[in-house]
């Protein structure tokens, strides 16, 4: 066992809020699509709904009603047992009343040969992150008026 985790790229965890209980289903196709091309390996999907009052509960695939022709059916089945309860109250806890969540917990295929390579090396990863879309746009905007206010006479 400790072979195959030897051989696996990162995994990383998406909590994905859908305000108002909105999903269109729309990213179900796409995520298929880097599953299909190797890119990534879903190890868990799963699904919450926090009501108005605060109580969370788990949905199931099936009870999914997403529209458009994908069937999320296909993903039935994604959990490896990584996540426990806590996670999921964590994740839960996240969200605001009245929204559904896609907790996501995937491999990183593209990334495992150099993470094999980083760990036969002794390497190991000491610290990672993520930087949201809306705080990079966030920099660059307060970037471009620092650069436009230092060009003005």
């Amino acid at each position: 066992m400790n072979d195959d985790f030897e051989d696996m790229g990162p995994v990383d965890f998406l909590v994905i809020e859908f305000p108002g209980n909105r999903m269109t289903g729309e990213g179900f196709p796409l995520l298929l699509d880097l599953v299909d091309r190797g890119i990534i390996r879903v190890l868990d999907l799963l699904f919450l709904r926090k009501d108005t009052e605060g109580s969370i509960v788990a949905l199931e695939l099936r009870e999914l009603d997403v529209g458009g022709d994908f069937d999320p059916s296909v993903f039935e089945g994604s959990s490896s047992g990584l996540l426990g309860q806590d996670d999921l109250d964590e994740a839960g806890a996240a969200l605001e009343p009245d929204s559904s969540a896609a907790v996501l917990v995937y491999e990183n295929l593209w990334a495992a040969p150099l993470a094999r390579a980083l760990r036969r090396g002794g390497a190991q990863l000491v610290a990672g992150g993520r930087i949201p879309v809306q705080a990079l746009l966030a920099s660059l905007d307060a970037a471009e008026a620092q650069t436009v206010g230092e060009a003005a006479p």
